[in-house]
């Protein structure tokens, strides 16, 4: 039986970050501890459907993203723990992960999470440049993330991961190395950098629009990208995503191409293997079903509130508002779109064929042989993947498999 991944999503931040378009909302912390209620709420109902619908779940991942789950105290996420392990049993080797502001922990925190079994930490740093920090309108300073960093050692967190963030307006390629070099000192397990994007609907986005913002320079962001994955692997990290470095202490998981300290949570989203999604603004992909729930805070505690629930099918809630029986043709798209991000495992002919029934290259015959030409694509034994070339243009890529 393949184990599933738990996401929980909590939508609160003391402050909305002017590039930020993730489903988040500051100066709402009164409705928290209403809102753990609901989750637990909606964790009970889709562990009851479940149960009706003969669909048993082991999970082995559970995330806690946001928003900042931080502002979280210490009880309620003991609470909901236990309402997962209520509701579906957890391995005992379970990577359970929170997304954490530097800014926003403390050892008390610290430990208390920790009590709860959370055991997976990742900081949102995007740099170590107070001046970028103020543009990003982020909360805290590097001073914060070093203190942050120690403390979480302190409290006995072997598993750390700092979100970067390249490509900025103004950014310059010393400033982006300086960042690296000093993330690398601070000796995570687990480093992710992305590419700024400016959304549409962001302050970000419409300071742009309006000349407002310089944009970031794509050609400079490459550069960016290949020096830090050239100064990563130089200090014992592996790129095994396209925006995801792991330290690599020779004992790798179960397959060869993964470093034991990767994500595993992310990495059911890139095989395309099921996962539940709790709160407001969560997607989940379980039972043949893409789904999401409503994005309003006050919408989705009052959903969950409703005594009149519904019966629906596993995994949908009373707070889904969309969801779509996924095809075999969907599958297989979105199955090449997330495999070949993993950089060096890519997407294994074998794989494939045993989830589909056919080979890569019975479906998708045309579009690899073109992408290979193109110098995107490459066979490494009976693995398809991306060439360095292709990891910076990956959405052209993606594109060729989705309908």
């Amino acid at each position: 039986m393949q184990p599933y991944s738990l996401y929980l999503h909590i939508p609160f931040c003391k402050h909305r970050c002017a590039y930020c378009d993730f489903n988040t909302y500051a100066g709402q912390d009164d409705s928290i501890p209403a809102y753990v209620t609901a989750l637990i709420r909606e964790i009970e109902y889709v562990g009851i459907r479940a149960e009706r619908s003969d669909s048993a779940v082991e999970a082995h991942t559970v995330f806690f993203g946001g928003g900042t789950p931080s502002l979280l105290s210490g009880p309620q996420f003991a609470s909901v723990m236990d309402a997962l392990r209520a509701a579906f049993p957890l391995t005992a080797d379970a990577e359970v992960s929170i997304e954490a502001n530097p800014g926003t922990i403390s050892p008390e925190k610290l430990d208390a999470i920790r009590a709860a079994g959370i055991n997976r930490i990742s900081f949102g740093v995007q740099s170590a440049n107070t001046e970028e920090l103020r543009m990003l309108e982020r909360i805290h300073d590097f001073f914060t993330v070093i203190e942050a960093v120690h403390t979480a050692r302190q409290a006995g967190f072997d598993n750390l991961n700092l979100d970067l963030i390249y490509g900025l307006p103004e950014q310059t390629l010393q400033s982006w190395q300086t960042t690296v070099r000093r993330i690398v000192d601070l000796h995570p397990e687990h480093i992710s950098a992305y590419a700024l994007t400016l959304e549409h609907g962001t302050p970000f986005g419409r300071w742009s629009a309006h000349g407002l913002l310089p944009l970031p320079d794509p050609d400079l962001a490459a550069e960016m990208y290949e020096w830090a994955d050239e100064y990563l692997e130089a200090n014992g990290y592996v790129q095994y995503e396209i925006s995801n470095w792991a330290i690599d202490p020779g004992l790798r998981t179960v397959d060869r191409e993964i470093p034991s300290h990767a994500c595993r949570h992310n990495l059911q989203y890139w095989r395309s293997l099921p996962y539940l999604a709790f709160g407001a603004g969560a997607h989940g992909y379980a039972n043949g079903y893409r789904y999401s729930n409503v994005l309003r805070i006050k919408t989705y505690i009052d959903r969950i509130a409703d005594s009149r629930f519904p019966t629906l099918p596993f995994p949908l809630t009373p707070a889904t508002v969309n969801h779509h029986r996924q095809t075999e043709n969907d599958d297989m798209g979105e199955f090449m779109m997330t495999g070949l991000r993993l950089t060096k495992a890519g997407i294994a002919e074998p794989d494939f064929r045993s989830r589909f029934g056919r080979g890569l290259t019975e479906v998708y015959g045309r579009e690899i042989e073109d992408l290979i030409r193109k110098g995107l694509l490459e066979w490494a034994g009976d693995r398809l993947r991306l060439t360095k070339r292709g990891r910076l243009l990956g959405n052209q890529v993606f594109m060729q498999f989705i309908a």
